[in-house]
């Protein structure tokens, strides 16, 4: 394509509103425009970026047997009645009525309605197995839309579903998926981990996130460095070794300090992993205590995997009413309040924490003994140098970006909504289903983030919108423009773009580099001097002087050889 004929403009200052750099390097290069909070315009740049990333995982659905279909955005209320979900998303999904008043979702995830075509069609257990896969718009009324495409309240999404007899072949399925999911990625060039993770709202016993490294990621991934097991930090655990020795009796003792942990165990002289950290929470109106030791941070990420949402911290006021007692001094000894502890706390004794008495702790605190209502759950952030539960290596915090979520549904969807077949033996069983996501904006996001430098964007070759810019530097040279159009033209085939414009080199050089194209031919001083062109890469700028002649042989090697860079096995 020829430059001066797109839609192309970029921006020379950094939009006020962009703060991670692919949302600026994206908006500068003119590949994205917002239109409102969480929606935006795709401008020819950024769709044929997307079109790359959606061919890479359209070849790699169709390398499993999946089959693409495609399901409604607009779904009637009654079908998500049937799993709960019009319910449980809340304010998260939107809502709109038709003109009889009957009520509809624009759909943020499509599982109840490829059950329900899946009941409506599957019959008996010959029709299975069977994938299939859409890739389509989802809409989320995103509370705090931010990051550019990295969280949106409009976005396209690849989901599929699996959907077996049982749960051998549900298994089969799933690592069918996961392979998938791992050529998909590495085609993009992604540097990526597989971690354990929380089936959240979408349900089912088993599921796995894969995870790109960013330092503007919002989730935090562990990862051990010796097994390499790595986890979502909402369900990543450490091990913890503590010495508390013998039980002793419980005992109230005079604290004349400030209740914090700090101060409690400086004035006792005892290390904070002796103190029981008791936090009181009202869930859903209703004051729950949570308990960790005292050297620790609680995570919030996973209570509200416990509790939901509805969750907050209880105020100096309903600490008052519930225990009689200031914060700093209370705990839920001697108390009926529903206890949630730590696992790292199950069977300790001779712990430390508030007596419900200003100025006053309990000490000999044994867990099994003195606590009422208890249930044992993990609650402590994960922290760097923390020991491997598995084989006590250290673990590593590492900041990432979720760029695809693959579930284990079992049958928490075709049960509710009687997706039955008929079996072998004549009896009718539950559909076992998969769920399995990809955000094309979010990949599309996240190789912006992995791949850049102070000058802009530098894509990798399997998904760069254009594979090599060809550039005249003087476009009123007749000679020069000439050459440059030839080889242009012999290069089509590869994607290949000609910037005909009519403006200076440096603007040109400039925007080449910012909107990230992998290879640059530039058509300057040595072409007229020499008969040669010069050849940049963007992945490292290095520089190749080679005759007209052999430019187009010599470029196609190139792309050739970095594609193949690309290809997972």
């Amino acid at each position: 394509m020829e430059l001066s004929k797109i839609l192309f403009a970029t921006l020379k200052e950094v939009p006020k509103d962009a703060e991670v750099i692919s949302h600026k390097l994206m908006l500068r290069a003119g590949y994205i425009r917002q239109t409102a909070s969480g929606i935006y315009s795709y401008l020819p740049f950024g769709l044929k970026l997307i079109e790359n990333v959606r061919k890479i995982i359209k070849e790699e659905m169709d390398r499993i047997g999946a089959q693409e279909l495609l399901l409604p955005i607009l779904t009637p209320k009654e079908i998500w009645t049937e799993s709960n979900r019009w319910k449980d998303f809340g304010d998260n999904m939107f809502r709109v009525k038709d003109r009889k008043g009957r009520e509809f979702a624009l759909s943020p995830t499509h599982e109840e309605i490829i059950t329900d075509l899946a009941r409506r069609e599957i019959k008996s257990y010959k029709e299975l197995p069977q994938i299939w896969y859409q890739i389509q718009i989802k809409f989320r009324d995103e509370p705090r839309p931010r990051s550019g495409l990295l969280r949106v309240r409009q976005f396209e999404m690849k989901d599929s579903y699996s959907l077996d007899t049982d749960f051998e072949k549900l298994n089969i399925a799933y690592e069918k998926h996961r392979s998938a999911y791992n050529r998909i990625f590495k085609r993009c060039g992604l540097e990526f981990s597989v971690v354990n993770a929380s089936s959240g709202l979408m349900g089912g016993k088993k599921s796995e996130e894969f995870m790109a490294f960013s330092e503007n990621g919002e989730d935090n991934i562990i990862v051990c460095s010796s097994c390499k097991a790595a986890s979502n930090s909402e369900v990543a655990r450490c091990r913890l070794d503590y010495n508390d020795g013998k039980s002793s009796p419980l005992k109230e003792v005079h604290t004349p300090v400030e209740g914090t942990i700090e101060s409690i165990s400086s004035f006792m002289n005892i290390e904070k992993s002796s103190l029981m950290k008791s936090i009181l929470f009202i869930v859903e109106s209703n004051p729950v205590f949570a308990l960790i030791p005292g050297d620790r941070e609680i995570d919030e990420n996973k209570l509200s995997l416990i509790w939901g949402e509805k969750f907050r911290y209880a105020n100096e006021e309903e600490i008052e009413k519930h225990l009689s007692a200031p914060k700093g001094y209370i705990s839920p000894v001697g108390k009926s309040i529903k206890t949630f502890a730590d696992h790292s706390l199950n069977n300790r004794v001779n712990l430390v924490s508030g007596a419900n008495k200003k100025d006053y702790h309990f000490t000999g605190i044994d867990v099994a003994r003195d606590l009422e209502s208890i249930e044992f759950a993990d609650l402590i952030k994960i922290n760097d140098k923390d020991k491997c539960p598995d084989c006590g290596g250290e673990l590593r915090v590492a900041k990432t970006i979720e760029i695809g979520h693959i579930f284990q549904l079992g049958t928490k969807y075709s049960e509710p909504m009687q997706a039955l077949f008929l079996d072998s033996d004549g009896s009718r069983k539950p559909i076992v289903m998969g769920s399995y996501g990809i955000g094309l904006g979010r990949v599309a996001s996240t190789i912006a983030e992995q791949y850049n430098d102070k000058d802009g964007l530098k894509w990798p070759m399997s998904v760069a919108p254009f594979k090599v810019i060809v550039i005249p530097l003087n476009t009123s040279e007749e000679n020069q423009m000439t050459a440059a159009r030839k080889l242009y033209e012999g290069l089509k085939a590869f994607d290949a773009l000609l910037d005909d414009r009519d403006i200076s080199p440096g603007v040109k050089f400039k925007d080449s580099d910012l909107v990230g194209i992998p290879v640059k031919v530039i058509f300057g001083r040595s072409f007229a001097s020499e008969n040669k062109v010069e050849i940049q890469l963007r992945k490292d700028n290095s520089k190749l002087l080679v005759s007209l002649e052999d430019a187009e042989e010599t470029i196609k090697k190139i792309i050739k050889e970095e594609m193949e860079k690309y290809n997972a096995v």
